[in-house]
């Protein structure tokens, strides 16, 4: 299976991937995949396109009484995976940022993009890191931008804390509570896709409005 197809399927079926994690790796083992990819969707800004919000969520299922995770165990490999991997872009970013920058190498790294969060970061400051935590792709990108310049380390983390244990908290426990529920569970993957959507959402609007901004400025020259 190709690190792609892996990925794609991960994405439309993470309930299946964990169920089939905890019969070969076992109750402790398991939470080092969960681990890894949070910590690779967060940490490396060429990974941008990882199932984040779908994994916690089902990962929260999972976690319910009989489901083979423990709820305090998720929630803290979870919240060092989403700590320590912006920590880990912020200071890839430090070190490296430029170069990667303007290698062109991360093609989903777009000029707009770039764009949009210095506009985040002008505009709400350190809440970016928090508020790009719901937002697939962005989440990746912030802290990547934060340590290119816009932001000292101690402020990133405080922020970086807040942000990640509130995103986890809010998929992990959504998992938890509701994962159960009949229509959910005949509807897993429907109701995944989408989480996904939803959180895609903000990016596709944004999208959308740098188009007709762009198409606009061009008309009216």
């Amino acid at each position: 299976m190709g690190i792609i197809e892996f990925f794609v399927n991960l994405l439309k079926d993470p309930r299946g991937f964990i169920a089939g994690w905890i019969i070969t790796l076992g109750p402790i083992w398991v939470y080092s995949p969960l681990f890894l990819i949070v910590f690779v969707e967060t940490g490396l800004v060429f990974f941008p396109f990882l199932p984040g919000d779908s994994l916690l969520f089902a990962a929260g299922v999972f976690s319910a009484d009989g489901g083979g995770l423990n709820l305090a165990t998720t929630l803290i490999v979870f919240y060092a995976a989403a700590i320590l991997g912006n920590t880990s872009n912020y200071w890839i970013a430090r070190f490296f940022g430029k170069r990667i920058i303007d290698s062109g190498k991360v093609k989903a790294l777009t000029p707009e993009r770039m764009a949009k969060l210095d506009g985040f970061f002008e505009r709400f400051g350190g809440l970016t890191i928090i508020i790009t935590r719901f937002m697939p792709f962005f989440r990746t990108f912030a802290p990547f931008i934060a340590g290119t310049g816009h932001m000292n380390f101690a402020k990133f983390t405080l922020f970086n804390i807040i942000g990640g244990v509130s995103w986890v908290s809010l998929f992990v426990l959504v998992g938890y509570f509701f994962g159960g529920v009949p229509f959910i569970q005949e509807h897993f993957e429907i109701i995944v896709l989408g989480i996904v959507g939803v959180s895609v959402l903000p990016a596709i609007i944004g999208a959308i409005k740098g188009m007709v901004a762009t198409y606009k400025g061009k008309k009216s020259k």
